[in-house]
């Protein structure tokens, strides 16, 4: 009688997960799902003037393709550069004044109750009041200048950051501010460190509210009284009846206005690591 021993099992522990979908699958699946509606807007521009519209309406709506000829060259001679570079120099520093205005009066009103009652009126009052209404009185004041549009950056500016702001200041968690007052910390402090790490969020979502807000309002403004500019550009172009042209600026107008929201966007997520993210 002969007996067989047989190999001791191995134990190789818990099987395997089954594989994941590839992230790089995932990636691609959420880029072409998202970019469909601008592809689509994309080949309507492009295929509707060509082979749908009759010839005078295609005067006024060129295909895609003519608006980008006429955009690379308004890059090539130069034209482009110069009028995005007035444009955004007032964008800027229109944008640039209001952040500085409206962040500290922000915090000012969103702490102290008394000022934020004593304010409340006008604020309500002056946020209804629409930037370009206020153009002509800017222009008759301050001329038809510099000064004149960068004013009217400013104000137009100056409400989404500063109302967030007092928003941020006033949404604080109440149970953060009790756990740090039972710590006993002093009002500044607690300023300093709970109220102010508290309101980034809010006051950057203002921020980038009012970088939006700086190139539309000024691209309305440059359309009265410029010599140069985005908004310029634009204007003199459909006077001039050179369609494409006016198109390209247009065009420019909302790159530079994605290139600006993207920017501030990746700014608020690095300044606000620790908020959860929102989903796409």
């Amino acid at each position: 009688m002969t007996t067989t021993l047989d190999a001791p099992a191995v134990h190789t522990g818990p099987a395997a997960p089954p594989p994941r979908p590839r992230r790089f699958t995932k990636k691609l699946t959420r880029a072409v799902h998202g970019s469909a509606a601008v592809v689509l807007f994309v080949a309507l521009w492009e295929l509707l003037p060509r082979f749908v519209l009759d010839e005078s309406t295609r005067t006024f709506l060129p295909p895609l393709s003519e608006d980008l000829q006429a955009l690379w060259e308004l890059t090539l001679d130069g034209q482009l550069a110069d009028h995005l570079v007035a444009s955004v120099g007032r964008s800027a520093a229109g944008f640039a004044i209001a952040v500085a205005v409206a962040v500290p009066l922000g915090l000012l009103i969103g702490w102290y109750r008394p000022v934020a009652r004593f304010l409340q009126p006008l604020l309500e009052l002056a946020r209804n009041t629409a930037a370009l209404a206020l153009l002509p009185v800017f222009t008759l004041l301050l001329g038809i200048g510099e000064l004149s549009k960068v004013t009217l950056v400013v104000y137009a500016c100056v409400w989404p950051v500063l109302l967030n702001t007092i928003a941020g200041v006033n949404t604080v968690d109440p149970l953060l501010v009790k756990a740090a007052r039972s710590l006993g910390l002093s009002s500044p402090r607690l300023f300093r460190k709970v109220i102010l790490p508290s309101a980034v969020p809010t006051v950057f979502t203002g921020i980038r509210m009012a970088a939006s807000y700086s190139i539309l309002v000024l691209v309305a403004a440059e359309m009265v009284g410029a010599k140069a500019g985005l908004g310029y550009l634009i204007n003199t172009s459909q006077v001039n009846f050179q369609i494409p042209q006016m198109y390209a600026g247009i065009i420019a107008v909302s790159v530079l206005g994605v290139l600006v929201n993207s920017g501030f966007v990746v700014l608020e997520r690095r300044f606000s690591t620790w908020r959860p993210k929102e989903k796409p």
